[in-house]
């Protein structure tokens, strides 16, 4: 799911990264949220609270709104720049490197929260926001911008476009095309919210609390393990059936 770039990315490669990081944005939306109240894999509403407080000269609280919105900023731009710097070395595949990245920051983040506390609550949100951003960036990266993982606004608004679409066949002869986007979509959505869901339950119902975030850092490994396995099982494949 990681491996294939460009025109040789399918929907089967776009569905199953879809329903991995929307399902660890899920975990890590709902998780922050109830660490620290506080939105943890989009800025929308922060930005709305920086210009809130901003308005209402509270500069300091703008400030640290500010802070959220940079940090989901400079985590896209750290990934985008880490597969630029890497994208040329045939050996290394590229989104390795933001998702392992990724998942040091979960595992530092639940370290952190269950040393401090809500000590720091701006350091634990900067640091998912940085995280969500990796993730939007290299998953927009592979899949041609097909897929995004961490908010729903747009891909609720491209859903309802797309459905309203498939009730005028004559001027969308695509409907094939359209269907296949159309599934993506709700892979995505449905994930993202049995992550949240799951998330939830583990931090409330079992009392895991900040631990949780383990739990999506394992997944992504997990992701990265299963591609790396299933790569060296058909190039095994290959070279036996060029050998024989």
């Amino acid at each position: 799911m990681f491996r294939h770039q460009g025109k040789s990315r399918t929907l089967k490669h776009n569905l199953r990264i879809a329903t991995v990081l929307s399902f660890v944005a899920g975990i890590v939306n709902v998780t922050g949220f109830l660490a620290i109240q506080q939105l943890t894999t989009n800025v929308t509403g922060h930005f709305a609270l920086f210009i809130f407080d901003f308005e209402n000269f509270k500069f300091w609280k703008a400030a640290i709104y500010l802070l959220f919105i940079l940090s989901f900023l400079f985590g896209s731009f750290a990934s985008s720049f880490l597969i630029e710097k890497f994208k040329e070395t045939k050996r290394l595949n590229v989104f390795v490197l933001p998702t392992l990245l990724e998942v040091a920051i979960l595992l530092a983040v639940t370290v952190f929260y269950n040393i401090t506390g809500v000590s720091y609550p701006a350091v634990i949100a900067c640091s998912l926001l940085f995280a969500m951003g990796l993730q939007n960036s290299f998953v927009t990266k592979i899949s041609n911008a097909v897929v995004r993982t961490t908010h729903l606004t747009g891909l609720f608004t491209d859903l309802g476009i797309e459905l309203s679409q498939l009730f005028f066949p004559h001027t969308h002869p695509n409907i094939d095309k359209i269907k296949a986007t159309i599934k993506l979509r709700i892979f995505i959505i449905s994930f993202f919210f049995c992550g949240g869901i799951t998330a939830g339950f583990l931090y409330s119902g079992i009392g895991l609390k900040a631990n949780t975030l383990i739990l999506a850092a394992v997944i992504l490994l997990a992701s990265l393990f299963y591609d790396d396995f299933r790569f060296g099982l058909i190039k095994g494949r290959r070279k036996y059936i060029q050998g024989r």
